[in-house]
């Protein structure tokens, strides 16, 4: 059966596993490493109106998603340099749908 809020989690929810192993570490790796590749390629097809479409009522445009991905991983990649070169490290929040919301989710 499916997830009962199939527009908010269409590949379902994330799972963590009980233990993460080095293989765990080695899929995620990969599964990153082939993104943009795989984005530009899915993307490249798209014509505008499928650019600027949502998949869910009131959910992000695709534009939106992408700019997220980027976003997020900007987020995360400055988290952990902090979180490394710090004692005492804060780990700001950032409002993800004012990101979304950026002139710049239009490009």
């Amino acid at each position: 059966m499916g997830h009962p809020n199939k527009l908010s989690f269409p590949i379902g929810e994330y799972v963590i596993p009980k233990e993460i192993t080095p293989g765990h570490l080695r899929a995620w790796m990969e599964i990153i490493e082939e993104l943009p590749e795989k984005l530009d390629k899915i993307i490249g097809r798209l014509n505008a109106d499928q650019l600027n479409t949502s998949y869910r009522p009131g959910g992000w445009t695709v534009k939106q998603l992408v700019h997220h991905i980027a976003d997020s991983h900007m987020n995360a990649y400055i988290r952990l340099k902090l979180g490394m070169s710090e004692d005492n490290p804060t780990i700001k929040p950032y409002d993800q749908n004012s990101w979304a919301a950026m002139p710049d989710s239009e490009m």
